[in-house]
């Protein structure tokens, strides 16, 4: 009795020293996500894409690009499985071009008129958006070698 109640202590024990330094762990790896300054795409709603993209409904037949640096706008949803592969990679890539070009996330869901206004039939959509010049867009979930490519060719960044 006595050395079951020894193994039941010990195991005890165990538990709560494994328990507190997962929670510390997770604490730790907290604090550093708030400290460190990452780059993620910026949800837009209809009023913050007429601020800092563009004003359609100002100027309807004339594109006035309001940015200072090329932009990428990811046309989703939740529930939309190729969204959601594309996702990780486009957090990926305002990493590592977060100096010189936004993405933005439109929630196709939310902004049913933004997304009709631009003629989004079919999710995901990226319109590329250079500083100077046209739009363009794509329809679907491209590999990030492809996206980095067209960032390149079509934004003209490097």
């Amino acid at each position: 009795m006595k050395q079951t109640l020894t193994v039941i202590s010990a195991l005890t024990l165990l538990s709560l020293t494994l328990l507190t330094s997962c929670v510390g762990a997770g604490n730790k790896a907290e604090n550093k996500q708030k400290t460190d300054k990452t780059m993620k795409p910026i949800e837009l709603t209809k009023e913050d894409f007429l601020k800092k993209v563009v004003d359609y409904e100002a100027n309807p037949t004339e594109w006035k690009y309001f940015g200072d640096r090329p932009a990428i706008v990811d046309f989703y949803a939740s529930w939309c499985g190729p969204c959601k592969m594309l996702a990780p990679i486009l957090d990926e890539l305002a990493q590592e071009y977060a100096d010189s070009l936004y993405i933005y996330k439109v929630n196709t869901e939310k902004e049913q008129e933004l997304a009709a206004a631009f003629g989004i039939r079919s999710i995901p959509t990226l319109l590329f958006i250079p500083v100077n010049g046209e739009p363009q867009m794509v329809t679907g979930a491209l590999p990030k070698p492809d996206l980095k490519q067209a960032i390149s060719d079509i934004l003209h960044v490097k």
